[in-house]
């Protein structure tokens, strides 16, 4: 019924956890905090803060894309996730404080678990990097079926020929507004495209598509006559992806596909 609500579901993940007890909860946010806080309060469970918005004691965090860990007392510096190429943006180094911590909890010692981080693959449809072309990078990031999940994309690059549309969930894509500077241009594809452009409309150029091929034909043929530094062709479409394919997973395989193809020369990047 509304986000207080939703909070409170969320929480009961915890409720019925066997010996030992351990929750991992990151409190950057107030909903999240008062989950943790309620946890503490209870007194049941070893109770584990994350944070990439500053330092926590008892836990660990990130900041300026460094892991720390304190959850021994002590403040130990730990890698710089800012090298770690499978892991962009701030979103994956809270990823990567959570899942940190749970293998320290789980006894994992600390360099170990270090180097599994530097050694993670990544994941496929999940700001998954296809190949670079001629100094264009190819994301494909066919998850963010939502805005918010797309926004955590957008905020990772800073020149984007960005593939948007599908069919539309709720709320459409002004939440993305503070990172339309980044986008170069959109090309917009399936049926929520009208209600896209309309959106960007004097904030952004973008042209209608249609389907994923043409989108990624005419994305990838401006990057490259452009020329920026640092520029990205991405698919994260802030859609489900029913309109035009079976799941958001055909979505990325057709796009992974569709990149591969423009070169067959290409040298697989993570093992595809």
């Amino acid at each position: 019924g509304d986000f207080e609500n939703y909070a409170a579901v969320k929480s009961r993940i915890f409720h019925r956890q066997t010996h030992p007890r351990v929750a991992v909860i990151g409190v950057d946010d107030e909903p999240c905090r008062k989950i943790y806080e309620g946890l503490v309060a209870g007194g049941d469970q070893r109770v584990i803060p994350i944070a990439v918005g500053g330092p926590v004691e008892g836990g660990v965090y990130v900041l300026d894309g460094v892991l720390h860990d304190t959850m021994e007392g002590a403040d130990t510096t730990l890698i710089d996730l800012r090298d770690i190429d499978t892991l962009p943006g701030v979103h994956n180094w809270q990823n990567a404080a959570a899942a940190y911590a749970a293998a320290r909890a789980n006894k994992v010692d600390a360099v170990v678990a270090s180097a599994c981080l530097r050694g993670f693959p990544g994941l496929a449809h999940r700001m998954e990097r296809i190949a670079e072309i001629d100094g264009v990078a190819f994301v494909n990031d066919s998850k963010a079926t939502n805005a918010a999940s797309a926004g955590r994309a957008l905020a990772c690059f800073e020149t984007i020929y960005w593939i948007a549309g599908g069919r539309a969930k709720a709320g459409g894509i002004e939440t993305l507004a503070p990172y339309f500077p980044r986008i170069a241009h959109a090309f917009l594809i399936g049926e929520a495209a009208d209600d896209f452009a309309g959106t960007l409309d004097g904030e952004t150029a973008h042209s209608h598509c249609g389907d994923l091929e043409c989108a990624l034909g005419q994305a990838a043929a401006m990057a490259h006559e452009q020329g920026r530094p640092g520029a990205v062709v991405l698919l994260s479409p802030a859609c489900a992806s029913f309109d035009q394919f079976a799941d958001f997973e055909a979505r990325g395989d057709a796009f992974r596909a569709l990149v591969e193809a423009r070169d067959t020369g290409l040298i697989a990047v993570n093992g595809r």
